[in-house]
């Protein structure tokens, strides 16, 4: 039985299936054995990305050895070009994203030690834009989750004090991204989406400015996206998602409103989208799973208290032993 979540009054069925974690931790440790998979070479510019997802599960599920920590930082270094940034491949460009999934890891693994810290600074502060913004790469691209990959990077190096940086700019470019329901989109005037919503959330908490959200009118919009089957959406007439299962939920915990969801409902939906076969978590049930919602869905449910889990900070989305570890624990 799931255990109440901030006086949530319903309870999970006891029959309801369980978290297949021994099955999850076999599909994560099989993800790099699939090579004669198309999918496998279709997805290399999301390598890097993919083993942030896999390690973070696996922490999650309490089995950090799982996969060979020596032979990932190796594969890290490797992805480190000379601008300080990662690729999210060996040879791939380097981009925003996948420079904060490789520093996720490496602090999980607490060797940061193996790379150029300083060059990595150095590439996420050239990405600021005049107006607060961050582009993803160095082609221009801007979006939100792109300021709060820049953020969330310098926060996790103790480096968000670089002189270089415009963080009033950046807080009011968040704001100026928030809309008349509450919601946040990929820029002004940009939809509401749960996401968007997660990264704006996020980088407001990190620079401790959570104050410009009215955390009232937000978490009925994202109460609002749980659907009648328990899951999430991440916009209004949307299906749901399990991957909205951390971006709602992290937000809502941000704000202290986890309990404004149906927790019961939303674990058996996460639940009913594991394939009992191979292991891993789907977008919804009966689709195929991928490490992507494999992730999110153990992540969620560690917001959620699902018995078993490892703690899961909802500001980073790693390990919260970790980010306690380094000093930066919010909640």
């Amino acid at each position: 039985m799931l255990p109440l979540v901030n006086g949530s009054s319903s309870t999970l069925d006891p029959l309801a299936p369980e978290l297949l974690m021994d099955l999850h931790v076999k599909y994560i440790q099989a993800l790099d054995t699939k090579k004669n998979d198309l999918e496998y070479w279709l997805t290399e510019h999301l390598r890097v990305n993919g083993i942030y997802w896999g390690i973070t599960a696996l922490q999650i599920l309490g089995h950090p050895e799982a996969l060979d920590q020596e032979q990932i930082v190796e594969y890290l270094v490797k992805c480190q070009h000379e601008n300080g940034g990662f690729g999210g491949h060996i040879d791939h460009d380097t981009h925003i994203l996948s420079t904060l999934s490789a520093v996720q890891v490496l602090i999980t693994y607490d060797r940061l030690d193996a790379i150029n810290v300083d060059k990595v600074v150095d590439y996420v502060v050239s990405l600021q834009n005049e107006d607060g913004s961050f582009s993803g790469d160095s082609w221009g691209e801007t979006d939100t989750r792109f300021i709060f990959c820049a953020i969330n990077c310098l926060s996790l190096l103790k480096r968000l004090d670089d002189k270089r940086l415009d963080l009033p700019k950046t807080i009011d470019y968040i704001v100026r991204c928030r809309n008349f329901d509450g919601g946040f989109g990929s820029s002004p005037g940009g939809e509401s989406h749960a996401a968007q919503v997660y990264v704006c959330v996020g980088t407001l908490t990190i620079l401790n400015a959570l104050h410009h959200i009215d955390a009232d009118q937000l978490g009925w919009w994202l109460s609002e996206r749980q659907l009648k089957n328990g899951g999430l959406n991440g916009r209004p007439e949307k299906l749901e998602d399990v991957c909205y299962s951390w971006w709602v939920l992290s937000s809502l915990s941000m704000m202290r409103r986890v309990h404004w969801i149906d927790a019961p409902k939303l674990t058996l939906f996460i639940l009913e989208a594991q394939d009992t076969e191979t292991g891993g978590i789907a977008d919804r049930p009966g689709n195929l799973p991928d490490v992507f919602h494999t992730n999110f869905g153990i992540a969620g449910l560690s917001l959620l208290g699902y018995p078993g889990l490892v703690a899961v900070d909802p500001v980073y989305c790693m390990p919260r032993h970790v980010i306690q570890r380094i000093g930066l624990d919010k909640h």
